[in-house]
């Protein structure tokens, strides 16, 4: 795969389709079995109180994935991603009903680099707190 988005046609300011990522208890332990992460902050509610969480919580390597597709889905081709680091700022809350948890990211190109690269800044919000800081992705654009 080779990204669909031309660095010609990119500006400084460009904005990436916002998009948003239901979280339920379900979504969690789907995502446990796939990385083995079985802290039972991410699972047990009694245990996460107990340890001062307000309820259990995304992992936060899943909350970074989720917000990094806005990315690979605006570029086409998540090969294309060359860096990408956040900082953890507020866990992702999910309570135990049918609605769960809400993940908006949205993404602005924030500047132009050389070899076809952009580097992208993220925005994830959970229940209206922003859940990662410094959320940046630089992509190798055609």
């Amino acid at each position: 795969m080779t990204a669909k988005i031309s660095y010609a046609d990119v500006e400084v300011g460009t904005e990436l389709p916002a998009q948003n990522f239901p979280v339920t208890r379900a979504t969690l332990v789907q995502y446990a079995g796939a990385s083995g992460d079985f802290n039972p902050i991410h699972w047990n509610e009694k245990f996460a109180t107990e340890v001062g969480l307000p309820d259990v919580i995304a992992h936060g390597m899943f909350t970074m994935a989720e917000a990094v597709r806005v990315v690979t889905d605006w570029v086409g081709d998540p090969g294309a991603v060359a860096e990408y680091g956040v900082r953890f700022t507020r866990p992702v809350i999910v309570p135990n009903d049918e609605q769960g948890a809400l993940i908006e990211v949205t993404g602005k190109v924030a500047a132009k680099l050389e070899d076809n690269r952009v580097r992208v800044d993220l925005t994830a919000m959970s229940a209206g707190q922003k859940v990662l800081g410094m959320s940046r992705a630089v992509v190798r654009l055609a």
